[in-house]
């Protein structure tokens, strides 16, 4: 595994600390699972940031 220091906004770092919390991820955890989970999108061809490629559903 590699280790990489990564400046991020205040307001983005207390997010995902909530984020982790709510999931009962550590910080690390939490951000590996979000870029796995964009990997995923994009191997599938979906933007998962773009709202035009999301449905309906996940837009409201």
């Amino acid at each position: 595994m590699i280790r990489f220091s990564l400046r991020i906004p205040d307001d983005l770092h207390a997010w995902l600390v909530e984020q982790g919390r709510r999931e009962h991820r550590s910080l690390n955890s939490e951000v590996v699972h979000l870029l796995e989970a964009a990997r995923a999108a994009a191997t599938a061809g979906v933007d998962s940031a773009d709202p035009c490629t999301q449905s309906r559903s996940e837009q409201a």
